[in-house]
């Protein structure tokens, strides 16, 4: 077997692979040895019958596949390691053959790789820093969850519907005189100004009256998820059954203790004020990161194989799904209820996909130029820091680990370097956000 590596367009390897006629005869031989036992022959048993004699009867390229796949299959492996400091394949190849006769033949796989990326600039240049900043507002509104999560629900009586009311209707949808899918639903509880109903639904039930039935006229949004609703004008013949107001409880020390474990309101105001500031400085952190990397995109050059893009919409579709099934569905129904294909689906990822890759390898690519790496010690220090939140001794919560927490603590640390080396070495100025 001999081979040639030659580049090829869209960041894709050529391997032109040449097998000479006696290496063709064994692999024809194995492919029969592997498979007569499929071909029924008269005159002989079931798997009995020469190879030969199979040939004349299915026709003489009855095993040219199989041989194909066996040469490829058994070469494909060993070419990739020896060349694996040329490219590193990313996706499956497309196999052609190029010549088949009795004296050798030749196979042809065009395999997307990891592309080249040609970095113009990413140090000395003007990026973005963010800061949030916790405002008092922020705080008061936890609190006023606090209360929202406890308050208890009270009969309206005597009066009209209002927002914040809790409004129980029965409602008809139609569109030009005829019902549609999901428009129809009795003893529903609505909250009025929550925004859950399309726009204009809820503020026309306002001023409603327990007992009454109205038509409430709307339309519905140009970006509505199901197309055929679309900017369509609907009536809903929508009866009010009851109403019910929330009752907030007192804010008292006893109260927030009961329901937050804190000894008291400012206790509570100011360990919330403290996570709070953890998660906007996370937030920030992370926005600064993206500020950087998109910088860096802008003056950066590389042609991805779709086969990287394809695999990183298989995580961000992976990852939606989950949080479906944390919601009790399963994304073939949601996409059913939306009525949307699975193509369709995957392609609104496309462009997340593409900038993700790219960042990706972006960061890759600076790693190796500027030499990152995790020392030992500053991976100890990491476990060290595991170890001492769960109580454990070092020694023993390390043996206990898995190599790949080992791998997920280096990468983490590598990243962490990369980002401080490049904040030190491009001017970032801070432009504080709300």
């Amino acid at each position: 077997m001999k081979y040639t590596t030659k580049a090829a367009e869209k960041s894709a390897v050529k391997i032109t692979i040449k097998f000479d006629g006696e290496e063709w005869k064994a692999a024809l031989t194995k492919a029969y040895t592997q498979n007569k036992h499929k071909f029924a022959v008269n005159g002989f048993r079931k798997g009995k019958a020469p190879k030969n004699v199979i040939e004349h009867a299915y026709g003489k390229g009855v095993f040219y596949e199989d041989a194909l796949n066996l040469l490829f299959n058994e070469n494909y492996g060993k070419i990739l390691d020896k060349e694996e400091k040329k490219f590193t394949v990313v996706g499956e190849p497309e196999l052609s053959v190029d010549k088949l006769e009795d004296d050798g033949v030749t196979l042809v796989a065009v395999v997307p790789v990891k592309p080249e990326v040609k970095i113009s600039s990413y140090k000395g240049m003007k990026i973005q820093q963010f800061a949030y900043t916790v405002k008092d507002e922020e705080i008061d509104a936890e609190v006023s969850r606090v209360l929202e999560r406890n308050a208890r629900k009270v009969a309206v009586e005597g009066r009209a519907a209002q927002n914040g009311d809790i409004a129980n209707i029965d409602f008809v949808g139609t569109v030009d005189g005829v019902k549609f899918d999901g428009g129809e639903a009795q003893g529903f509880d609505l909250t009025l100004g929550s925004g859950q109903f399309i726009p204009g639904f809820e503020d026309q039930v306002v001023g409603m009256n327990v007992g009454e039935e109205k038509d409430v006229n709307v339309t519905f949004p140009e970006n509505y998820q199901a197309a055929e609703l679309k900017g369509k004008a609907a009536v809903f013949a929508v009866k009010l059954n009851s109403l019910q107001a929330k009752e907030l409880p007192e804010l008292t020390d006893e109260f927030i203790k009961d329901a937050t474990g804190s000894e008291t309101v400012e206790e509570y105001k100011a360990k919330t004020k403290e996570r709070l500031e953890k998660q906007a400085e996370r937030r920030a952190n992370d926005a600064t990161e993206n500020s950087i990397l998109d910088a860096i995109a802008e003056n950066t050059e590389v042609v991805i194989p779709q086969a990287m893009i394809d695999r990183e919409i298989d995580g961000l579709v992976q990852k939606f799904e989950y949080q479906l099934m944390y919601q009790g569905l399963k994304l073939q129904e949601y996409l059913d209820f939306l009525k949307m294909t699975m193509a369709d689906f995957r392609k609104q990822y496309e462009e997340q996909a593409t900038k993700n890759v790219k960042s990706q390898l972006i960061i890759s690519e600076i790693i190796k130029a500027e030499a990152i790496e995790a020392t030992e010690e500053e991976v100890d220090a990491k476990v060290a820091e595991q170890a001492a939140s769960v109580e454990k001794s070092f020694e023993d919560y390390k043996k206990g680990m898995d190599p790949r927490q080992f791998d997920y603590i280096r990468s983490d640390i590598v990243i962490t370097k990369l980002f401080d080396f490049l904040k030190a070495n491009n001017e970032m100025y801070v432009e504080e956000s709300k």
